[in-house]
């Protein structure tokens, strides 16, 4: 299920027509990767902005602001540490995502009670209730 549509599909429209940053001279040299480094040189042609050279990350090619942070469900992402962390999270536009430093216990606690109020997981993996037994339930 996929909320907010319009606001993944103006993002995307927006990411469609950005261009792939990379790194200088990255295609000349094995040696360099091609993620993103920013141009620091004295005579830098890159960061003198030249005609011919790739272009730089700039805030003009930023996304629409309603749409970062979402999730590519469109939910709002939101790391949750504890079970009262959940009450604060709104079923209908926020996903929970636990926090690396949660033991499997707390994991176990948290999963269960995001299932009752009905919020979405984004990483339960193995750990999530399975469809049977939801459907047993009701």
């Amino acid at each position: 299920m996929v909320i907010n549509e319009e606001l993944l599909a103006a993002r995307k429209k927006v990411a469609e027509k950005r261009p792939k940053f990379i790194r200088q001279e990255s295609w000349r040299y094995d040696r360099l990767a091609e993620n993103w480094r920013k141009p620091k040189g004295k005579d830098n042609k890159m960061r003198k902005q030249k005609a011919g050279v790739p272009a730089i990350v700039k805030v003009g090619y930023r996304g629409p602001k309603a749409a970062r942070g979402l999730h590519p469900s469109g939910y709002t992402d939101n790391v949750v540490h504890n079970i009262s962390e959940l009450a604060k999270l709104d079923p209908k536009k926020d996903a929970a995502r636990i926090g690396h430093t949660v033991g499997k216990k707390k994991r176990i606690e948290i999963i269960a009670k995001a299932t009752q109020l009905g919020i979405k997981m984004l990483n339960a993996g193995k750990l999530a209730p399975k469809k049977e037994a939801k459907e047993k339930e009701t």
